[in-house]
C-alpha cells in the first residue's frame, strides 16, 4: 500500500464533493460512441491494479461464477477509480431501500445490460456500465476512462452475471443522486480507509453467508461489492493484515 500512501499526500484533482442532492438539470451528456479499453495516462498508482489484470482469474476472485449453461441476466459495473482529498478513492452509492434486489445495499453504479448496449460478449458490458453510472451518479461517462474488465462473476441471490469494468476518473465531473427510487446517495470511499484495519470485518448473514465487510463513509459495505474490493486490494498488494475473526451480523433483511 506504499504507493497508494504517498498518492494520498499528493496535489488532489479538484472536484464538487459527491452530494445527495438532486443532479443538475441540464441533460446527461451522451456516451462516447465507441468505448475502448485503454491503458495509457494513467497515474502511477494504478500499476499494481494493471499489474493483477493480467494474472487475476474468476476463481480468484469469487466462488460464485457464472452458470455454465449461459443461464443468468447479463450486467455490468463500473469500478471507478478516482483521487481526492485524501489520494485514490472509489466511486461508491448507496442503493434505495424500496428496490426489489440488494435493497439499501453500498455497491458500485452499474445494472443490467439493455439492448443498445450491445454485445455482452463484447463491447456492451462497457457500455452498460457507463451508462447505469450516469444514470445513477450524474457522472460525465466522456472522463471516465476505461482501463481493464475483470472475469465476469456470479450473485445467486439475484440471478445477476456481473462484468467489473474498471475506469480512471480522468476528468473527474459532479455527482449526486439522479433518481431517489433508485439510488439514496452517491459517495466517494478513499482507498487508505478500505486498506485500514480498523474498518474491516467479517459480515455475517443469517443465510450462512460469511465474507468481507469495509466500514467506511457511514456505510457497511459487504457482499458482492466487498468481495471485488477486497480481491482488488490483495492482488494490487495494497492490503494490510486485518481481523478476520471480528464479525459484523447481518439481519435477514440485509
Amino acid at each position: 500500500m506504499t504507493r497508494c500512501h504517498e498518492a494520498a499526500q499528493a496535489d488532489a484533482v479538484k472536484r464538487p464533493a459527491p452530494t445527495s442532492a438532486p443532479a443538475p438539470s441540464s441533460g446527461p451528456a451522451p456516451l462516447p460512441a465507441t468505448v475502448d479499453v485503454r491503458t495509457d495516462g494513467l497515474p502511477d498508482w494504478l500499476d499494481p491494479v494493471l499489474g493483477a489484470l493480467e494474472t487475476v482469474d474468476a476463481a480468484k476472485l469469487s466462488r460464485f461464477l457464472p452458470p455454465e449453461d449461459g443461464g443468468g441476466r447479463q450486467s455490468a459495473v463500473l469500478v471507478l477509480f478516482g483521487e481526492g482529498e485524501r489520494g485514490p478513492e472509489l466511486l461508491l452509492m448507496e442503493r434505495a431501500g424500496s428496490l426489489r434486489s440488494h435493497a439499501g445495499q453500498p455497491s458500485f453504479p452499474g445494472g443490467a445490460l439493455d439492448p443498445q448496449d450491445g454485445d455482452p460478449a463484447g463491447a456492451g458490458p462497457l457500455r452498460a456500465a457507463l451508462r447505469e453510472a450516469q444514470e445513477e451518479t450524474g457522472l460525465d461517462p466522456g472522463g471516465v476512462q476505461v482501463f481493464g474488465v475483470l472475469p465476469k462473476l456470479y450473485i445467486p441471490v439475484s440471478g445477476f452475471v456481473v462484468t467489473p469494468v474498471l475506469g480512471w476518473w480522468r476528468e473527474p465531473s459532479p455527482v449526486a443522486v439522479v433518481d431517489p427510487a433508485e439510488t439514496a446517495r452517491v459517495f466517494t470511499a478513499p482507498v487508505a480507509d478500505l486498506t485500514d484495519p480498523e474498518n474491516r470485518a467479517t459480515a455475517i448473514h443469517p443465510s450462512g453467508y460469511k465474507g468481507p465487510a469495509f466500514m467506511v463513509e457511514s456505510a457497511l459495505v459487504w457482499g458482492f461489492t466487498a468481495g471485488v474490493i477486497d480481491r482488488i486490494l490483495h492482488y494490487a498488494g495494497w492490503e494490510r493484515p486485518w481481523d478476520v475473526t471480528r464479525q459484523v451480523p447481518l439481519d435477514w433483511h440485509a
